[in-house]
């Protein structure tokens, strides 16, 4: 991520300035600037403003504006602004600071004008030494100067579905903020340092790099010479990727969530049909093509996390029973995993989507054309179903769907079962039992998925399996999954190195309070309690 140093500006301009007028035009300067005017003037005093705009390329999160007044004249009213003062041997030095509504200010972004009465004597004169953030008013002249390009791109390393570049630092007049990683024309990594790790990859693919450097100014460098490299093969280690809720208010920061839990992994609920047919959409309110939420999912990534945005859940409706042919679910697919440049999908599989085999089927083809075309870029595309259990394994309808998905050629990265509201019937007297029930359903699923996948070993079925419980209270207000049932799930997880643990939801964790499911777990616990148990699972 960009590091950007501010180097901020002001501009001022003689009291006798025509009414109106402005300081000279910013182009060309860089920092914060602050234009002076005049908006009118009379025998005993006069009114200017100043408007201060953020020139750099980073939001500046607020300002500090200061001026002198010679003795006999002083500001005797100010509005859209916080307004001190010092006496000084020669008159008065004020200080204006940001007020909440005028701040923080996004690049290219002013404040609200600043405007002041002046009480003065015969002589006017203007304000002198004006300072925007201690920096002088006239601003500093632009950058326009490149980095130098950076050299000897190379692999430096490669795992599963991934390549490790390095290469040498380049070199700016004031500093280099950070390197663009290219395949062809797109930015597949942006780093600070000289470094950076390529995943997504197709296991034994080969791909051509380039890297760039850019400064805080927004110069960049050609590219460097090309680097060709193979991508690693074999599998990954399991991981924790607990479920949030995007439509929750306020939409959740992923930064924070995972800075706060140690959780560095998401899966993203939920992309549904939206309110035309077959139109993805998260949750009924945003169009992935505008690619709502990316900045969050971006900083995941760029911090060595992965984030996997979730079709499906129990409410609206799901996007394979809204489009009718497979080619028109495919490009509704293809769209999410181009704009999110997405390596992983999941697809949470509730309620009647479970028993229409027809749009079990139409999302199997689907996916499995969208897979091959990702394949055919030497791009992997992992596919996991989140899937009804019972401590007695999936349903029947849930085994169609894992033979849909093997008729259609799908690769099925990972069967992930939600371990929640088994029912008495299904798990009796669960008091003290939801994690052991979590284990069962883990342990019935594994058989069924052998019994599909029948040339799998025990390991590389159990490599396929992810639970999800409910944390705290589930719906079936009898069933509690509490902390001691996830250091349970825990320690079978990591004995039979499961593909992956999850929970619903990471707000719930986080508030960790007493109150409605949607944003509580009612039970004992502090916050993140849950996700740092899961946050330490490798498989």
């Amino acid at each position: 991520m960009r590091r950007v140093t501010l180097s901020l500006a002001a501009a001022a301009a003689l009291i006798a300035a025509p009414l109106g007028a402005f300081a000279a035009d910013a182009a060309g300067v860089s920092g914060l600037v602050a234009d002076y005017a005049v908006s009118q003037s009379w025998s005993t005093g006069f009114q200017a403003t100043y408007i201060v705009t953020n020139h750099t390329n980073a939001t500046v999160n607020s300002w500090s504006l200061a001026f002198d007044l010679p003795t006999g004249e002083s500001v005797s009213s100010l509005w859209n602004g916080v307004l001190t003062s010092t006496a000084t041997p020669t008159g008065t030095h004020y200080t204006v600071t940001s007020p909440t509504w005028a701040a923080p200010l996004a690049p290219g972004a002013s404040a609200p004008a600043v405007g002041f009465g002046v009480t003065t004597g015969a002589v006017q004169t203007a304000p002198a030494n004006c300072t925007v953030n201690n920096q002088p008013c006239a601003g500093a002249p632009a950058d326009t100067a490149a980095p130098s390009v950076p050299a000897n791109l190379r692999s430096t390393a490669t795992g599963p579905g991934s390549v490790t570049l390095g290469w040498n630092a380049a070199t700016d007049n004031t500093a280099v903020a950070g390197y663009h990683v290219r395949e062809g024309s797109a930015v597949v990594a942006t780093v600070t340092g000289t470094s950076a790790t390529v995943r997504g990859l197709l296991g034994g693919s080969s791909h051509t790099f380039t890297v760039s450097a850019f400064d805080a100014a927004g110069n960049e460098s050609a590219n460097s010479a090309a680097a060709t490299a193979v991508a690693g093969t074999g599998t990954s280690a399991g991981t924790a990727a607990p479920y949030v809720d995007l439509g929750a208010y306020p939409t959740p920061s992923l930064p924070a969530l995972s800075a706060a839990s140690g959780i560095k992994e998401f899966s993203l609920a939920f992309i549904i049909n939206g309110s035309q047919p077959c139109t993805a959409s998260w949750f009924g309110a945003y169009d992935p093509a505008t690619g709502w939420n990316k900045a969050d999912m971006d900083a995941i990534r760029d911090a060595g996390g992965d984030v996997r945005p979730s079709f499906g859940g129990a409410n609206g409706t799901e996007l394979a029973q809204s489009c009718t042919t497979v080619a028109a679910l495919a490009a509704q697919y293809q769209k999410v995993v181009d704009v999110y440049a997405l390596d992983r999908v999941d697809f949470d599989i509730e309620g009647t989507a479970v028993t229409d085999h027809a749009s079990v089927d139409r999302r199997s083809a689907a996916l499995a054309q969208v897979q091959a075309a990702q394949r055919a870029k030497g791009r992997d595309l992992k596919v996991s179903l989140t899937l009804p259990v019972l401590p007695s394994g999936l349903t029947a309808d849930g085994v169609y769907i894992l033979q849909s998905a093997k008729n259609a050629g799908l690769a099925v990265d990972l069967v992930n079962v939600m371990a929640m509201d088994f029912g008495d019937w299904a798990a009796p007297s669960p008091a003290g039992k939801m994690g052991a029930y979590a284990i069962q359903s883990a342990q019935s699923t594994q058989a069924q998925i052998r019994s599909v996948w029948t040339g799998l070993t025990d390991a590389q079925a159990y490599a396929m399996v992810g639970v999800t419980p409910m944390l705290g209270q589930n719906d079936t207000t009898s069933e509690v999954f509490g902390i001691t049932d996830a250091q349970q799930l825990l320690a079978f997880a990591q004995q039979n190195h499961l593909g992956e643990l999850a929970f619903w939801e990471m707000t719930r964790d986080a508030n960790a309070c007493t109150g409605s499911l949607p944003k509580c777990t009612n039970v004992p616990q502090t916050p993140y309690q849950f996700s740092k148990i899961f946050a330490a699972y490798r498989g």
